[in-house]
This record gives structure tokens, sequence and C-alpha cells, in this order.
């Protein structure tokens, strides 16, 4: 177990300051037990997986709510078979009160199960405001795709900020994992210079064994096994140990500049636990060390 840099007063402990988590529908029992240490108000995204019913997913959201947290179930709209099951999952969380922050998000199939090929098209459809949604979260790839041309990725992003300005929807851009800060950094200006202004919260690995880390490197094509251990100052040779953000934090920190950035986030992929991860955040915020 390593130490870490204690949080400054500004940088991290800037970017730290709201920070938002991500839970499958399964996780409830594990948010229940990390309550106590998720700050009131946090943001916790609910995943919109393929093999978790609807039931699964609005429970969840009604968790979060009922335990002082702020829902933001995903919308997955390739995994959508028709506008009626949009429209009843939309009214399911209207009617307990989750459905003022959504994520919408293409999802993984490549072939639409229904009318919606794209994040975008939900956005389009109409029906969010209809069903109380006040705030959409949309995807940002810092680092690439590996089934997605840069330029197509570009134009979905500026589309999707476009279309939320044009139903007057407020928005954040809610990134990919990464571990390599100079790559965000620069994708955060770009962003910027095609005068999209939305909030971005940066995706942060949550504490994990490092194979696992690695493997969902490689599955999602943000880096290799080499230059993450370089940039996490990790030996390939030590698998079985566990590594935690905080040099990617304290990375992106110091090179985030306000002025150039705007305003900037992070949420957390809990890929150790969602506990586990909640734990790390407490104990990196006051300097000590991850779990």
């Amino acid at each position: 177990m390593r130490s870490v840099r204690a949080v400054p007063a500004t940088g991290a402990a800037s970017l730290l300051a709201g920070f938002s988590l991500e839970m499958t529908g399964k996780d409830t029992a594990n948010l229940e037990a990390a309550r106590g240490v998720i700050p009131a108000g946090t943001r916790i995204n609910v995943t919109f997986l393929e093999h978790e019913d609807a039931g699964l997913r609005l429970s969840a959201a009604q968790a979060v709510r009922r335990l002082g947290f702020v829902p933001v179930p995903h919308i997955s709209a390739r995994r959508l078979r028709s506008q009626a099951m949009l429209e009843e999952f939309l009214a399911a969380l209207q009617a307990d009160g989750s459905s003022a922050n959504v994520f919408a998000v293409g999802g993984d199939p490549a072939t639409p199960h229904g009318p919606y090929h794209d994040s975008l098209a939900i956005i389009e459809s109409g029906l969010l405001h209809r069903y109380g949604v006040r705030h959409v979260s949309v995807s940002g790839y810092p680092e690439g795709h590996p089934a997605i041309p840069d330029q197509v990725l570009w134009s979905a992003l500026t589309a999707k900020a476009t279309a939320l300005s044009r139903h007057r929807l407020p928005g954040t851009v809610i990134t990919q994992f990464g571990f390599d800060a100079d790559p965000v950094l620069a994708w955060i200006e770009a962003v910027r210079s095609r005068g999209i202004g939305l909030p971005i919260r940066i995706g942060v690995p949550g504490p994990a064994g490092v194979k696992r880390l690695l493997s969902y490197a490689a599955r999602f094509g943000v880096g290799t096994s080499a230059g993450i251990a370089r940039k996490y100052g990790l030996s390939l040779a030590g698998l079985l140990g566990t590594a935690g953000p905080d040099r990617f934090i304290h990375d992106l920190a110091d090179g985030y500049d306000p002025g150039r950035h705007g305003p900037v986030k992070l949420h957390f992929y809990p890929f150790g636990g969602l506990q586990a991860t909640a734990e790390w955040i407490a104990e990196f915020t006051t300097g000590g060390r991850p779990a």
C-alpha cells in the first residue's frame, strides 16, 4: 500500500468537489453500506445493462433517491425496442420522482433493437421534457472509441450539445474513464475550441486490482498496459496488487486551468466496488492512504 499526496486547497480539491459515481442495478446493498462516506446530494448514475431488467434499474434509482443522493438513470438508446419502452421507463421514473436527471447513451449493440440509433435520437424525440427530465448527460471519449472514428465522435458530440441547447435542456458531458491526464486535458481544450461549453465530468477508474484495471483498459481501448503502468508507477510483474487513481487525479489538477478548460468535475467508475471507491475518495480527500 502506497501513501498519497495530500489534496491541496485548490486543484485536485476543486475537481473532487461534487464528484459523481456509477452503480449497477445490483449495487443497492453496496450503496447502503457506503452511504456513510458518500456526501449527501452526490449524483449517482444507474447503468442500463442488458442482463438487468427495468424493475431492477428502477429499484436502484429509487434507492439512490431514498438514501439522499441524486439518481441519474442511464437510457441506452440502442437497447430500446420501441417508443413505448422508452415512455414506460420515463413514466416510471417520473412517478417516483427520479426523472429529473438522465444519462443518454448510444449503448453497446451494434444494431439498434428498435427506433433509436443513438443518444441524439433520444434527445430529439421530444419525450424527455414530457416526463420531467430537466438535465441530460451525454458521453465523451477523450482517447477515442475502438469502434467509432474520431470525426464521427466529434460530430456526434457537437450535434448533442446543439440539440440540448435547442430543446432548452441543461447538460453535462461524462467521459469514458482514462489513465493518462495529458490526452484528457488536450481533449477538453478541443471541446472548448469547438464552442461546446457544457460542464465536463472526467471518468476516473476507482481503485481496483491491477489486472482488472488493465483488462478494462484493453476492452475499451484507453491505453496500453505498458503506458498505464508507467503513468501509475506500477510494475506489470505485480498484477495481484491494487492501484488507485491518485496520480491521475493530481496530474489532471496540475494541468487544469479553469480559464481554458471551463467547468470540470470527476466521475468515478467503481471497478473495485462501490464501497471501496467511496472509501478511497474519502481517504484521498483528507490526504490519507487509500484502502
